[in-house]
């Protein structure tokens, strides 16, 4: 029986053997199963391209593939639900939506960067709401640096590093930042 090491660098081979490729869209499949480890995959990536290489290939995947599903929750409920909805339902629905639809740049951010928040019903909600794309988007790439850089810390020892006062600063610290980052933005682009 193989140990947890020899299968993480099983793993590992098979990614790098696949090129980017394969990492690229082990994260973008994730954003549409939310069964899949997306820690996991960030891992995968860090291990076999490197620390920098990793993270942006991780970063930009997960843009992409959150992204998609919101475009597709938000096609889906324009272009179809809403359509068939009687107008009165239509009302309801759209005013409860309304209030996930205002939600602040910096509270979007803050939920995206949450590594432990489910993005695909994060993704489905702000499709179904109809938030702006760009605004959308915007939170999307701040939050998801934020996230990735979590999982790619964490790595394969998730249980470990929750107990060490070490990985719980810098959680907080990636928090803060990402707060901070998307505060600045938001009043520099007038999002709100």
């Amino acid at each position: 029986m193989a140990t947890l090491t020899e299968l993480i660098n099983m793993a590992t081979e098979m990614v790098q053997s696949g090129g980017f490729i394969i990492g690229f869209l082990l994260i973008i499949i994730e954003a549409f199963l939310p069964v899949l480890p997306l820690g996991a995959f960030v891992t995968l990536n860090v291990n076999a391209f490197g620390i920098f290489p990793g993270l942006l290939l991780s970063w930009v995947a997960a843009i992409i593939g959150s992204y998609l599903m919101y475009l597709l929750c938000y096609y889906i409920s324009t272009k179809i639900i809403y359509k068939f909805l009687k107008k009165e339902t239509q009302e309801k629905v759209v005013d409860k939506m309304t209030t996930f639809k205002n939600i602040k740049l910096t509270n979007l951010v803050l939920i995206i960067t949450l590594p432990f928040a489910p993005s695909c019903f994060i993704n489905l909600l702000a499709g179904v709401s109809n938030i702006k794309k760009e605004k959308y988007l915007l939170s999307l790439i701040i939050g998801k640096a934020f996230m990735i850089s979590f999982w790619a810390y964490i790595g394969m020892s998730l249980i470990e590093s929750l107990t060490d006062i070490k990985a719980i600063i810098f959680i907080l610290l990636i928090l803060l930042v990402a707060y901070i980052v998307s505060k600045i933005i938001s009043k520099k682009l007038k999002i709100e």
